[in-house]
């Protein structure tokens, strides 16, 4: 029998880099000694009154079908939020409730460009992001931000990137796996060549809350008729089970994206819409919580693996994640995630997997407890050194 090749080109190049992280989880869950730190799954609990909020609705029947946009209360917080961070004018009109990021990305992209069209990204990226991207029959063309440059976007490149073809620019910020963050001038350009183009521009920003003050510089009241932002509760609020995300864009495109969400999801359970609407009402207790364990995280990283000459860790500016250059092991990133996971039973992710700049790279998540940091890091050191 045959099937289609479409499920291959979803999967992504970068899937491959998850096989280590598979192979870990499944000899955790065989009760084997393995550390995992090869996602971004926060070591905390989701907040105890989203919790509570979610059994009281269950309990009280709240299993039924939805509205497909979200429930009006949820979309009217969304937006309430999205204004206190931008100043944009966001309505409720404006906010499309979605089954986390992933899903609201392969909307907006759905929705913004097909067969023929080109849309511009920002590497190093998500490894899921060229086949969302292009899943509608569009074409990703990478612009970099080079390791060299601390992974800044490199501004010349992407004005020479643009094509008659072109219809959008998508990028993280903060960034997934650098952690850095769009500034102000870089927003500028982007924003002044969106104008000049006529481009969409889509911003990921699920790690937004996690940055210093809970916000990230936007185009959201500069530029709103061309601004789309996507976002969720997955790591602010400890909830990646709970695929709670969202878009916020002008309404002639949310109204698209419902059309493609009606065909996709037919609406979210209301006892998630509704523990959704809790964990907005605190959002700024929750993220300041999340924000300081992760900072503390990365800072005691940092301190443990200061003195390892061999590698070098890169500190985000905001964030779950930290980039380790092992190029100083004589290891490429792939190498060094594959070995380290053979020899210490420690599980990394590959930098390759997020592009050629961070190919001499791994990935690790901080978001979990100091003493799973500790014992990492001491099979980190143990692994280097044997090398040297």
């Amino acid at each position: 029998m045959k099937y289609s090749s479409l499920v291959e080109r979803v999967a992504g190049e970068g899937a491959d880099a998850w096989n280590t992280h598979y192979a870990a989880s499944r000899a955790q869950a065989r009760g084997e000694d393995v550390v995992i730190l090869s996602i971004g799954d926060p070591e905390i609990e989701t907040p105890g009154p989203v919790v509570a909020r979610a059994i009281e609705r269950l309990k009280a029947g709240d299993t039924h079908y939805t509205p497909i946009a979200g429930r009006e209360p949820l979309r009217e917080a969304l937006a309430r939020r999205h204004r206190e961070r931008t100043g944009a004018n966001t309505e409720a009109a404006n906010v499309l409730f979605c089954s986390g990021a992933q899903n609201a990305l392969f909307c907006a992209s759905m929705c913004l460009a097909g067969p023929g069209d080109e849309v511009i990204a920002f590497e190093p990226l998500y490894p899921t992001y060229p086949a969302t991207l292009q899943v509608s029959g569009a074409r990703m063309v990478r612009v970099r931000a080079p390791a060299e440059g601390g992974f800044r976007i490199d501004l010349a490149a992407l004005e020479s990137a643009i094509t008659p073809q072109t219809r959008a620019i998508f990028f993280a910020t903060p960034n997934n796996p650098s952690g850095v963050i769009v500034n102000e001038e870089e927003l500028t350009v982007i924003g002044d060549l969106a104008r000049r183009h006529s481009l969409w521009v889509v911003t990921d920003e699920v790690y937004a809350g996690l940055a210093p003050r809970g916000r990230v510089p936007t185009l959201a009241a500069r530029l709103p008729e061309q601004t789309v932002t996507v976002a969720s509760l997955s790591k602010t609020h400890a909830m990646p089970g709970w695929r709670a995300g969202w878009i916020v864009a002008p309404k002639p495109l949310i109204e698209h994206v419902e059309a493609l969400a009606l065909a996709m999801l037919y609406g979210l359970p209301g006892f998630i819409q509704e523990a959704a609407l809790t964990a907005i009402e605190m959002a700024a207790e929750a993220e300041e919580a999340t924000r300081r364990f992760c900072q503390q995280r990365r800072d005691f990283v940092l301190q443990a693996l200061a003195d390892v000459s061999q590698i070098r860790c890169l500190p985000p500016a905001a964030g779950m994640f930290m980039l380790i250059d092992v190029r100083g092991a004589g290891l490429s990133g792939h190498e060094f995630m594959t070995e380290l996971y053979r020899e210490e039973r420690l599980s990394v992710l590959d930098g390759g997997a997020f592009g050629r700049d961070t190919a001499d790279f791994v990935r690790i998540s901080v978001a979990t407890s100091e003493a799973t940091l500790a014992e990492a890091c001491r099979r980190i050191r143990r692994f280097v050194q044997r090398r040297h």
